[in-house]
């Protein structure tokens, strides 16, 4: 336990709090201009600004580029990035164990066979039934997950991670087979699967967005909760903690996130498994600065591997999934051999 929990354990007080969220926030915004000025098309910060703000003559060529194509992208890549590191901070903390987030556990394959049943079945899909169709397939994953991991009435994290891994095997089998039957309808869908941004919209995030920023709110209410029930369920349940419901709340939260984002992103794994444990490296276990911090890094994280996707291999792209793929799987190789 005090592995996970890690060694840093300076108490946090609110100078140091408003230090470091400022300073990622700050991360963020340096990292966001950057990504909307590099591409296949370069465009020079004082462009960006003037496109951004009105200040100067924007060109119309700019406006074009940066307000309806990389904007909405790096704004997207912020809620992705965000929702999946804070669901990754909710369920590591829930269940003990930094080898917890959406995609191992299997709720980012009920949310993009949920994704694919509606597009599959609906001719003349409309903006919200994507993410709702998500989440039923997010929620319906992480019902499954935990009820298979009871055991006497009490929950097996190992369990809960080894049905996450095997439940989230058969989705992603039956993700494949639905694809093949509508094979005409998803013609798409296998660069979708991979983890891809470049589909969005201004439309899009005005669903997505604020499904992802109201599930993430609470987390940063229930953090001292988090911080107790680290302790252990009986130690947290004296302290005045309801671990049951808590649980409950958590899970729905986190299949929120992961259903919304899912819908709008794909698959794109690991994000939930390298920032939560990295912030917890870098700034303590303590998960009222834990939950915050792994947004904003999180956000960081994606907004840097979307920007390397498309601007590898320029003016093509490669599926964001891939890059997180990439620098996520030896970490979580890494903890295996560790934990």
């Amino acid at each position: 336990m005090s592995r996970f929990l890690g060694r840093d354990h300076r108490p946090l007080t609110p100078k140091r709090l408003t230090v470091v969220l400022v300073l990622l926030s700050v991360l963020l915004l340096a990292v966001s201009i950057f990504a909307l000025s590099v591409g296949s098309v370069a465009i020079t910060f004082g462009r960006v600004l003037a496109a951004t703000t009105g200040f100067g003559t924007p060109e119309a060529t700019d406006r074009l580029i940066i307000l309806d194509i990389r904007l909405p992208r790096v704004l997207l890549a912020i809620i992705v990035g965000g929702g999946l590191s804070v669901a990754g901070a909710m369920l590591q903390a829930l269940l003990r164990n930094p080898l917890a987030e959406p995609y191992i556990l299997g709720i980012s394959s009920g949310g993009t066979m949920g994704t694919i049943l509606a597009l599959g079945l609906s001719a003349g899909i409309s903006t919200f039934t994507a993410p709702l169709a998500s989440f039923a397939g997010s929620a319906l994953v992480m019902f499954l997950v935990y009820g298979i991991a009871r055991r006497h009435g009490q929950l097996d994290p190992y369990m809960l991670l080894l049905a996450g891994i095997m439940v989230g095997a058969f989705f992603n089998a039956a993700v494949l087979l639905t694809v093949s039957f509508f094979h005409e309808e998803l013609r798409n869908v296998f660069l979708w699967l991979m983890g891809n941004l470049s589909g969005a919209r201004f439309e899009t995030l005005a669903v997505a967005g604020p499904l992802t920023l109201a599930a993430c709110l609470p987390a940063f209410f229930l953090a001292k909760r988090y911080n107790l029930i680290a302790t252990g369920d009986d130690a947290a349940a004296q302290l005045g903690v309801d671990v049951r419901v808590l649980r409950r709340w958590s899970y729905l939260l986190a299949s929120v996130i992961t259903g919304a984002v899912v819908s709008v992103s794909g698959v794109v794994g690991f994000v939930g498994l390298l920032i939560p444990h990295m912030c917890r490296i870098l700034f303590g276990p303590d998960h009222r600065l834990l939950m915050p911090s792994s947004f904003l890094m999180g956000a960081t994280f994606l907004v840097l591997a979307d920007t390397l996707a498309r601007t590898i291999i320029a003016p093509a792209e490669i599926p964001v999934g891939a890059v997180t793929a990439a620098l996520g799987a030896p970490v979580f190789v890494y903890l295996l051999r560790r934990k």
